[in-house]
């Protein structure tokens, strides 16, 4: 079975294209919205030209199913689900919780049914593997009038991530004979987006996004959490409306507010010449990330393992130091080449260490490919 996964941002098509559970292709086209290419329609005819264009070639019409990522599911959706024409009225309608990602997903899924009408069309949902959190852990103290009637709770989100990396470390717990029943696994999804999750026996208890992206941990250039009086602050002092706090707290705050740059790589290469700023945005980004785990670890009643995902978990060997380095009350001992000098997935605790840590590169896109296949199995039966 021939299945492509697309995850379509507002100005970019990502691709992988997989045959039998194996990659054959991947690419990504960028600027969607130039004069190269103008819309999300445009972007996906070219990205079915660059599969046409491989080695050995493959035809629209050899495409079987298509996942894709879509960013909110609300509570409509808790798992995967084949796309009718209900289901994207539901999803247009989850538009208002995830304003910057619901839109351009949904462009994707119009412009791949009219290219390619003969594939099954599947939506997966960042937020579904956060589905069951218990209601201590989604409910915000407000009235519930606002959750029933405007869906305001916490959903959480990067949950194909999550969902690959907790079973990824069950799975080598399991293979170093430190598997417990049940499981309790931290996993920390670091990149400009960024965050983490308690995964008991399997299930996401809790995790640090909230009704968006933008609550929780420092990001690139996400405030994360903030005390919600500072916006009610900034529009009765300086006037500002709503679009322009949002502005703020989603595009201009986080590591980009604290240190002038947004990649955390720049981050480490200032603060290494000496830049103070640089050096405290380091400090506050990894002070985030050691709160969280010492409360879920807290949540869990204990912690067996924590994982390192994402393009800064997977590559910052100095924000895994700094974090381990403040978790030695939980047993956490790191070996310092394993962290700095390995490639890939691997463990980076040392045998004496009582909490597993480990780095597992993510793999979203192989999850809603298995996503998409079981449901297309599912209709064949």
């Amino acid at each position: 079975m021939n299945i492509l996964v697309v995850n379509c941002g507002s100005s970019s098509v990502k691709y992988r294209l997989f045959s039998d559970s194996q990659e054959r292709a991947r690419g990504l086209i960028e600027r969607v919205g130039s004069e190269q290419t103008p819309d999300h329609t445009v972007a996906v005819q070219q990205m079915f030209a660059q599969l046409g264009e491989m080695e050995d070639g493959l035809p629209i019409e050899e495409i079987h199913a298509i996942g894709h990522r879509v960013v909110h599911g609300g509570e409509t959706f808790t798992g995967s689900v084949v796309i009718t024409p209900k289901v994207i009225e539901a999803v247009e309608a989850c538009a208002t919780l995830a304003p910057l990602h619901n839109p351009p997903n949904l462009l994707g899924i119009r412009a791949c049914m009219q290219i390619a009408p003969q594939a099954i069309q599947v939506a997966v949902f960042d937020t579904a593997f956060h589905h069951t959190l218990p209601k201590h852990a989604y409910l915000y103290a407000l009235p519930y009038e606002l959750r029933e009637q405007y869906g305001i709770r916490r959903y959480g989100f990067h949950g194909t991530s999550h969902r690959y990396v907790s079973e990824r470390v069950n799975e080598l717990l399991k293979q170093q004979n430190a598997l417990h029943t049940p499981s309790k696994v931290i996993c920390c999804h670091l990149g400009n987006g960024s965050s983490i999750t308690a995964v008991l026996d399997g299930k996401s208890v809790d995790t640090s996004m909230g009704m968006t992206p933008a609550e929780g941990l420092v990001m690139g250039t996400r405030s994360g959490d903030l005390d919600p009086a500072i916006i009610l602050h900034l529009q009765r002092t300086l006037g500002w409306d709503a679009d322009r706090v949002d502005r703020l707290i989603n595009k201009e705050g986080g590591l980009l507010a604290l240190a002038g740059v947004s990649d955390m790589r720049d981050v480490e290469a200032r603060a290494a010449a000496g830049d103070s700023k640089a050096q405290v945005a380091f400090e506050v980004f990894c002070y985030r990330i050691i709160k969280y785990i010492g409360a879920y670890a807290a949540a869990m009643n204990g912690v067996h393992a924590i994982a390192f995902t994402a393009g800064i978990g997977e590559n910052s060997a100095a924000v895994r130091s700094k974090v381990c380095a403040s978790l030695e009350y939980l047993g956490v001992e790191i070996d310092e080449i394993a962290n700095r000098q390995g490639k890939g997935e691997r463990c980076i605790s040392t045998p004496r260490s009582r909490v597993k840590v480990y780095v597992v590169p993510t793999d979203e896109e192989r999850v809603i490919a298995e996503e998409t296949r079981k449901l297309v199995e599912g209709l064949r039966r």
